[in-house]
């Protein structure tokens, strides 16, 4: 499960009012709820996306901080896929990507920017 962390001074609830509804639009209906670190994310067990497996999906609220986006895209495995399916690749980087940009506001590269410095901010002194 991957978190992504909103443009500075948005907040997720501001950019995407009913995430429910944005994960239907963009992934496919609903199919239940799943806990992590205490908030409810939503499951998508079957994606339009014949690429994507299983999504979920949601807020992670944090007391005192600004709620982060967390997000797990369960893929299949590309060997498995017949080319029809493989087709769809294409549009399912191209949903992952939106999805996330309208979600916390950042592209691709401001989120790759943030998971880098986030890793080198954990790293121990040595």
């Amino acid at each position: 499960m991957r978190e992504y962390k909103m443009r500075r001074g948005e907040h997720l609830e501001e950019r995407v009012p009913d995430l429910k509804a944005k994960i239907e639009e963009m992934f496919g209906p609903v199919t239940g709820t799943e806990e992590f670190k205490g908030s409810d994310l939503y499951v998508v067990d079957e994606p339009s996306n014949p690429v994507f497996t299983r999504i979920v999906a949601g807020a992670v609220e944090y007391s005192g901080k600004k709620d982060k986006l967390a997000v797990e895209f369960e893929e299949a495995d590309p060997t498995e896929l017949s080319p029809d399916e493989l087709e769809a690749a294409g549009e399912a980087v191209s949903l992952k990507n939106d999805f996330l940009l309208e979600c916390t506001g950042r592209d691709a590269k401001s989120r790759r920017e943030s998971m880098k410095n986030a890793v080198q901010d954990d790293a121990p002194d040595v």
